[in-house]
C-alpha cells in the first residue's frame, strides 16, 4: 500500500530520535494521517505477509468485552502474550518459563489463565461497558436511528481505569460517519508502531467498519487513521528497509458473509480473504 509506505518514508526523513517508555529508542514524527478508500480493495499490506487470522480474532475478542487473553491463545493468536508474560516472570509462581510454555498453562489451565491471562480493562471493557455504558451498542443503534450525527464515537480511553490495563489503549479513540448510503470510520491512534502495529490497525479498523457497514444496511466508505505519535522502533529499520525495497501488491478482497445482522454473531468463517498475494513476511520484535 503506497499510503504505508509513504508515511515510513515521512518518518525516516523528518522524524527525530526519541527515547521511548520501553528503552529501545525510536525515529518518531508527531501528527500524520492516511486514507483508505474500501471499495477500492481491503487494505492489507502487501509488502510483508500480515497474519489476518490474528487480526480476526482480536477483533471478535474486543467486540465480544473480553480482557482475557485465554480466548486468543485458544485459537493460536499470540500477539497479547508479551504483557500477561511480564508480569507473570515478576511473580513468585515464576519458575523460569519461557513464553510458549506460558501460552499453554493459560490453555490448558483455566484458574491459571484467570490469575495472569488478564490485561486489565482494556479495549474490549471499554466498548463494552465504559462505566456502565455499552459504546458498541449504542453506536449501532444510533447510526441506524441518527445516521447524520456528530457523535457518532467509540472511545477506548478511560482516564478513571488507565492505571489498572496492561497497556493503556493505543488506538484510542473513533468516529463514524455517515454520507449517501456509506459508513465511513476515522481512528485516532495516540502512538503507533509502524512495524508490528500499523499494518494490524489498518486492517482490524477497516474491517470493522465494514462489519458496522454490513449490520447497519450501509455500504463501506472510507478508512481514514490519524496517528498522534508515529514511531519506528530502533530494531526495526532493517525490517523497514526491506519492505521499502519491495513493489506493493494489488490489494486483496474480503468477502463477508452476507447473512450476519447482528455485530455479536460474526465467527472466523464469516469472512473471506480472495487475492491476497502478499511479499515474504518478516519477524520483528516487539516492545514491552
Amino acid at each position: 500500500m503506497k499510503q504505508y509506505l509513504d508515511l515510513v518514508k515521512k518518518v525516516l526523513n523528518e522524524g527525530i530520535r526519541k527515547e521511548d517508555r520501553t528503552g529501545t529508542g525510536t525515529i518518531s514524527y508527531f501528527g500524520y494521517q492516511m486514507r483508505f478508500n474500501l471499495e477500492e480493495g481491503f487494505p492489507l499490506l502487501t509488502t510483508k505477509r500480515v497474519h489476518l487470522k490474528s487480526i480476526i480474532h482480536e477483533l471478535l475478542w474486543f467486540i465480544t468485552g473480553d480482557t482475557n487473553i485465554k480466548y486468543l491463545v485458544d485459537h493460536d493468536v499470540r500477539i497479547w502474550n508479551d504483557w500477561p508474560y511480564a508480569s507473570y516472570q515478576k511473580s513468585s509462581e515464576y519458575k523460569g518459563e519461557t513464553i510458549e510454555e506460558f501460552a499453554e498453562k493459560v490453555k490448558v489451565d483455566e484458574a491459571f489463565a484467570k490469575r495472569y491471562g488478564n490485561l486489565g480493562p482494556v479495549y474490549g471493557k471499554q466498548w463494552r461497558n465504559f462505566n456502565g455504558v455499552d459504546q458498541l451498542e449504542w453506536l449501532i443503534q444510533e447510526i441506524k436511528k441518527n445516521p447524520t450525527s456528530r457523535r457518532l464515537i467509540i472511545s477506548a480511553w478511560n482516564p478513571s481505569e488507565i492505571e489498572e490495563m496492561a497497556l493503556p489503549p493505543c488506538h484510542c479513540f473513533m468516529q463514524f460517519y455517515v454520507n449517501e448510503g456509506r459508513l465511513s470510520c476515522q481512528l485516532y491512534q495516540r502512538s503507533a508502531d509502524i512495524f508490528l502495529g500499523v499494518p494490524f490497525n489498518i486492517a482490524s479498523y477497516s474491517l470493522f467498519t465494514m462489519m458496522i457497514a454490513q449490520v447497519c444496511n450501509l455500504k463501506p466508505g472510507t478508512f481514514v487513521h490519524t496517528i498522534g505519535d508515529a514511531h519506528i522502533y530502533l530494531n526495526h529499520l532493517e525490517q523497514i528497509d526491506r519492505q521499502l525495497k519491495r513493489e506493493p501488491r494489488a490489494l486483496p478482497k474480503m468477502i463477508i458473509n452476507p447473512n450476519i445482522t447482528s455485530i455479536y454473531d460474526f465467527t472466523y468463517e464469516d469472512f473471506t480473504l480472495e487475492g491476497y498475494d502478499p511479499h515474504k513476511g518478516i519477524k520483528g520484535k516487539v516492545a514491552v
